[in-house]
């Protein structure tokens, strides 16, 4: 640096294409932010087959508002794992695009990178809508709730632990129709932080 001059520090921003997606009124929805997949916008550039690791974190929120919508939620461990949003989509949203702005932020270098997660809620045709939704037509026969105790949320709602889990359920009790509309962490429904001792999970 010179006597009246100032460094000058650029910081990039590049902005991906939308994206849409068709998640079912009732239904988990489940959509991973992988950090691979932001990873590589990040200059500099790195060459195929070189790793990088830099601390990436995510925000989520709903065009022109600070926020999610109050039925999705967003978890990450930490800046070294992937985020996810999930949740289970209400009736009363049926047909209404939903947008969320997702922002990766390179912890390293402080560039960022930006798309659209375009949610298309559908209608569950053939399948029994929300339960607690105002615009419910028919109620589920059945429900049931499981205390998971040996793992975290955001473990539980990776596709194939969910997939065999759901497929655990059937072998027991054969139902026509099983779907998974909710997951939360046992720390939100009044559960004890668990201590730092032998892995112990949240539930």
């Amino acid at each position: 640096m010179t006597a009246g001059k100032k460094d000058v520090y650029t910081i990039f921003s590049k902005v991906h294409s939308d994206r849409n997606v068709y998640p079912s009124a009732g239904v988990l929805f489940v959509h991973v932010l992988e950090r691979e997949y932001f990873k590589g916008e990040f200059p500099p550039y790195p060459k195929p087959g070189e790793i990088s690791n830099d601390p990436i974190t995510f925000n989520t929120n709903l065009m022109g508002y600070p926020d999610r919508p109050g039925w999705l939620r967003y978890i990450q461990r930490t800046p070294y794992s992937d985020g996810v949003l999930y949740g289970s989509p209400t009736a009363e949203n049926v047909g209404k695009p939903t947008v969320i702005e997702i922002t990766a932020y390179n912890r390293r270098t402080f560039e960022t990178a930006r798309h659209n997660l375009i949610i298309n809620i559908m209608s569950a045709e053939g399948r029994y809508a929300y339960p607690f939704s105002p615009k419910l037509d028919f109620p589920l026969p059945y429900q049931a709730e499981f205390f998971i105790k040996n793992m975290n949320v955001e473990e539980m709602l990776a596709s194939e632990v969910l997939g065999d889990f759901l497929g655990a359920v059937k072998n027991v009790w054969q139902p026509e129709r099983l779907n998974a509309i909710n997951i939360t962490s046992a720390l939100d429904r009044g559960g004890r932080v668990p201590l730092p001792i032998n892995d112990m999970k949240e539930g």
